[in-house]
């Protein structure tokens, strides 16, 4: 079978120019979902996918797709990730598998590759989450959130997304939701330090990881910091840090476990004070469920106690529970085997961040390529991955999307 070949300074030549649109303050990028910056990369992707010959169009929550027909009248393999970025967010994150993910169709398309299943590639809307909740375009793709309360939500500035989503020139088009699937694969950073440490190339991802997160509120009673004893006081400052110790404790305890209080905040709170009202935020993961609820029971139960034994009040809210999910075997398998025959490093591993392809995963085979974060960094603007490493996960996700898209059913 003839093989498409990646074009390395064509593709970075792409993410070096997508770059430029919402450049932050310290060489990465800020590029919030729904903000012009949005909006103006969405425009120069839509160019350069109408410039290799595709069909573009984007359905009612601005997911955009992108279609290179097939032979054959079958489902597509499912190619790409976000182009939004973190407030302080880099050049790589989302932006590489969307862009790789062109590569390969013009690398197939200059090769005179023809396939079975068309290929389609998508750039998910507010993939970060960055002003509301993340991995909302595939939610809302795959049905796990229903279009209209997804265009009903509003962010932490008060605006209703489905207003700012309107307000976009590149936004909501004319497509239904959701449309069947033959699989989906995503090329990511991997956002952590295991590839380049283990000193490997390419991550065959097996699973996403599980999460859960919480809202704690810590409710105590407001005192003058100066008169009253310590023994005398109902502090729920000092319960909320023991809950981060609890936290953290139990997830270093814990083989594979992540714990992070990531926001606290007193909204009352007085440099004199004793506080009454603190609000905590809680994210616990694992890759194995039960290991996840051991987790939950173990810190929830070990900072309820110690609330009690402050005489402090402790409210738990949910927020998000994202299961484990598994990607499907023989997609692995094929990332390995590509990998492989072209002379790539490989090693199977876990995301321990959410992707779309974790939702995906729930109702289509899916699967996933990682390539090294120099120091591990993202979500950061000092996020970086190497030009060769870029071109080595493009050439891995054009082989897998082209053995996908072969595949007899």
């Amino acid at each position: 079978m003839t093989q498409p070949h990646i074009d390395a300074d064509r593709l970075w030549a792409s993410l070096m120019e997508m770059a430029r649109i919402g450049p932050g303050v310290a060489g990465g990028n800020n590029r919030l979902a729904f903000s012009p910056e949005d909006d103006a990369a969405r425009a120069l992707f839509k160019e350069w996918c109408r410039a290799a010959g595709l069909a573009v169009a984007a359905d009612r929550f601005g997911n955009i797709f992108v279609t290179r027909p097939g032979t054959e009248d079958l489902p597509p393999v499912l190619v790409g990730s976000h182009l939004d970025t973190q407030p302080t967010g880099g050049r790589f994150d989302g932006v590489l598998g969307v862009l790789a993910g062109l590569e390969a169709i013009r690398a197939m398309n200059e090769a005179g590759i023809r396939t079975r299943h068309p290929v389609v590639l998508v750039n998910w809307t507010n993939e970060e989450g960055a002003i509301i909740r993340p991995m909302m375009g595939s939610e809302v793709f795959t049905g796990a959130l229903p279009l209209e309360r997804a265009l009903a939500m509003i962010d932490h500035r008060g605006l209703r997304l489905g207003d700012m989503l309107a307000a976009m020139e590149h936004g909501a088009g004319d497509m239904e939701i959701g449309f069947p699937v033959h699989a989906y694969l995503e090329l990511h950073i991997e956002q952590g330090p295991i590839l380049e440490q283990a000193g490997e190339t390419i991550g065959a991802v097996r699973a996403g990881i599980g999460f859960r997160r919480w809202l704690l509120t810590f409710t105590g009673q407001d005192a003058h910091a100066g008169p009253t004893p310590m023994e005398g006081r109902r502090d729920a400052m000092v319960a909320a840090a023991r809950a981060v110790l609890i936290a953290d404790a139990a997830a270093r305890e814990t083989a594979g476990a992540r714990a992070t209080c990531g926001r606290i905040a007193s909204p009352n709170g007085s440099q004199v004070t004793v506080a009454s009202r603190v609000e905590l935020t809680l994210d616990l993961r694992h890759e194995e469920l039960a290991e996840l609820d051991a987790l939950q029971a173990r810190v929830l139960d070990g900072i309820a106690a110690a609330a009690r034994r402050l005489d402090v009040g402790l409210t738990v809210e949910k927020t998000a529970d994202s299961p484990p999910v598994p990607f499907d075997p023989s997609l692995v398998e094929t990332i390995e085997a590509v990998a492989r025959d072209n002379g790539f490093s490989c090693r199977r591993m876990v995301s321990g961040a959410g992707h779309d392809a974790c939702n995906m995963a729930r109702i289509v085979p899916s699967a996933m390529v990682f390539v090294p974060s120099v120091g591990g960094l993202s979500h950061n603007e000092a996020e970086y991955t190497a030009p060769a490493d870029c071109a080595a996960g493009a050439q891995v996700l054009a082989g897998a999307v082209l053995a996908a898209a072969q595949a007899a059913d």
